[in-house]
């Protein structure tokens, strides 16, 4: 596998787990040659999130595309995620984020970790931290505020159950969330989706009263051991992250620009 199809496989992903929010949402998508967008529509500020899946030869041309897009959603607000780099934004009222890795795992086993469920592992200073899948209403609703509030996703504070994730969510294929504890406590989560080809790894997160525990390495690795080792997992990277990313065997492939319009600029 060359390095392109591993970028086009996170590519890919990305924009499936965003259209599998879409149909759990009634959000409107669109799906273009080398573009996937979705119009979350909580409220008008909400951000409608673009994602660029192919090369492009043209700059011009993709943001003519783009151009078109916003007009037919009346668009305040927006995440573009583009890969490539090759696009200038500004003319949209748009402002340039930190480049930050696509990062893939290749297939292999993952050290740490345990087949049992719930998993169990020793916190950093001491306790116990335990993870298990969350299957129903009441644990997914954990793990979506633990991202609410420990990612954190200011959009959407103060929690309420089921804006930011529905519970039907569940019912995606592919679709699953995780959930630690530190000594009982709700400490950590991610949520991965898995399309067939690659398993994304989203919106990895930590109270901010247990981090430095280890959460977040026990939360993943056991995310990555239950959920299809045997093919890539794909991810973007913080600053933050990016060290345990590495740490467990993450290499990064490309460097993603992200474009973000808020209310305030458009």
């Amino acid at each position: 596998m060359n390095t392109d199809s591993r970028l086009e496989r996170a590519n890919d992903n990305a924009a499936a787990f965003w259209l599998a929010q879409a149909r759990a949402h009634g959000w409107r998508s669109r799906v273009l040659p080398g573009l996937t967008a979705v119009r979350c529509a909580r409220t008008p500020d909400d951000a409608h999130r673009i994602v660029l899946t192919r090369p492009y030869t043209e700059p011009e041309a993709v943001e003519r595309e783009l151009a078109d897009l916003l007009a037919d959603w009346s668009t305040v607000h927006f995440t573009l995620e583009d890969p490539y780099g090759g696009l200038d934004l500004t003319r949209f009222g748009a402002a340039r984020m930190p480049l930050m890795p696509v990062m893939v795992r290749d297939p292999g086993p993952v050290e740490g970790a345990t087949a049992a469920l719930p998993a169990v592992s020793q916190a950093h200073g001491g306790g116990v931290l335990t993870v298990d899948e969350a299957v129903d209403g009441d644990s997914f609703a954990l793990v979506e505020r633990a991202i609410v509030e420990g990612f954190p996703l200011p959009a959407r504070r103060p929690w309420v159950r089921g804006d930011a994730l529905p519970e039907r969510l569940l019912g995606e294929p592919g679709w699953r969330a995780w959930l630690g504890r530190d000594d009982g406590a709700v400490a950590g989560t991610c949520l991965t989706y898995d399309d067939g080809r690659a398993t994304g790894v989203y919106w990895v997160a930590t109270l901010p009263d247990r981090r430095g525990r280890g959460v977040a390495g026990a939360v993943l690795r056991t995310a990555l051991v239950h959920t299809h080792p045997d093919r890539p997992a794909t991810l973007v990277a913080t600053s933050l992250g990016e060290p345990l990313y590495r740490k467990l065997g993450f290499v990064e492939r490309a460097r993603t620009c992200w474009w973000s319009r808020t209310p305030a600029q458009g």
